[in-house]
């Protein structure tokens, strides 16, 4: 896969951007050039080459060209070389995506939003967990990487990286790293929209299965229910989300086994919901008769569940599609584009119901 090239192509310059081996053939049986695609699109080549260089964001190519230019290449099975143009350019054409947890279902969904703005913009996205901050500024350092996304890392993931290397972080601290672009999941208004739910259907004793780990992410979920639960009886217990579902049904026994049991519990995410589904199963509660249940993600067990899990959706392939978009900027030498917090939705499914 190629990187964003840095150069604006000269119309005049020859093609350079040969079709892989596995192209189909061109007029006359040769394989398809970059001139093909500018005929058949109706543009110059030098449009084309901005297009498969990954310089087209902005204003200088439209969405409409853009996307004739690309069924044109589809439609001859025109791809450009790779190889020769990383070697011109100094680049790899491949992004690191550094997530706290392979095994975790959001990230699955941060990944699809990234491999399909990667993708769009010609570079290849290589995944990693279980990194620290020496362990990154070393990966940075090796130059194996055109540019890094940090995706919700805890404290101890977090370092200093070597100054020149183009980071995006998401669903982390913008503050820990102000000179770095940050893309934010309103988390915290996702977490006030659980609670105003539950308030509205009559509960006032209200369990909080929380995560332990020292992340940003999960200190503006805490932050944002003690605010919003202020006038309620909260019952609240640690949960290691690293653990999986059985931890969490473990600690989830313990809370629902009490005397005076919470008449609906918030989960920080969707995998500890599940656990705490298995706990009632096997106290012989009922959900939502007996106790109302919501998570955070929405990933997709959570219309799985029985019954189904209302959550507060956490938008992963949005933060994935932006995270690379601002750092396709930074590999193009501009400023990242200014993003909002990216909007949470609460879902309402049928895990839970009034008070009783």
């Amino acid at each position: 896969m190629s990187g964003p090239d840095t150069h604006v192509p000269d119309a005049s310059a020859p093609d350079v951007s040969a079709p892989d081996a596995g192209a189909a053939a061109g007029p006359g049986g040769r394989r398809p050039t970059g001139r093909d695609v500018a005929r058949l699109a109706g543009v110059s080549q030098a449009t084309v080459s901005l297009v498969f260089s990954g310089r087209d964001a902005g204003h200088r190519v439209s969405d409409a060209t853009r996307e004739r230019i690309r069924d044109a290449a589809r439609t001859l099975g025109y791809r450009p070389q790779a190889a020769g143009r990383q070697l011109r350019l100094g680049r790899s054409g491949m992004i690191l995506l550094a997530v706290p947890n392979l095994l975790g279902p959001f990230f699955g969904r941060v990944l699809t939003g990234v491999h399909e703005e990667a993708g769009r913009r010609g570079l290849a996205v290589v995944v990693s967990s279980g990194w620290d901050g020496d362990t990154l500024a070393d990966a940075a350092a090796t130059g194996r990487f055109d540019g890094l996304l940090l995706c919700s890392p805890d404290d101890s993931q977090l370092g200093d990286l070597p100054a020149d290397t183009p980071a995006v972080y998401l669903d982390a601290d913008p503050a820990r790293y102000p000179d770095r672009p940050t893309v934010e999941l309103d988390v915290a208004g996702g977490m006030r929209a659980a609670v105003a739910h539950l308030a509205a259907l009559g509960h006032r004793r209200i369990g909080h299965l929380r995560s332990t780990l020292s992340a940003y992410t999960f200190r503006m979920r805490q932050a944002a229910f003690e605010s919003a639960a202020a006038e309620l009886e909260v019952l609240e217990v640690g949960v290691p989300l690293n653990e999986g579902a059985p931890a969490a049904r473990e600690v989830a026994y313990g809370l629902l086994a009490r005397a005076d049991r919470p008449q609906a519990v918030i989960c920080d995410d969707d995998v500890v919901a599940s656990g705490l589904y298995q706990a009632a199963a096997e106290l012989g509660l009922r959900i939502p008769g007996d106790v109302s249940v919501i998570g955070i993600d929405n990933i997709p067990v959570a219309e799985q569940l029985a019954p189904p899990l209302t959550t507060v959706d956490l938008p992963g392939e949005a933060l994935g599609r932006t995270g690379v978009t601002a750092l396709a900027a930074l590999l193009q030498g501009r400023p990242a584009p200014a993003a909002a917090p990216l909007a949470t939705t609460l879902v309402v499914r049928s895990s839970t119901a009034p008070a009783t």
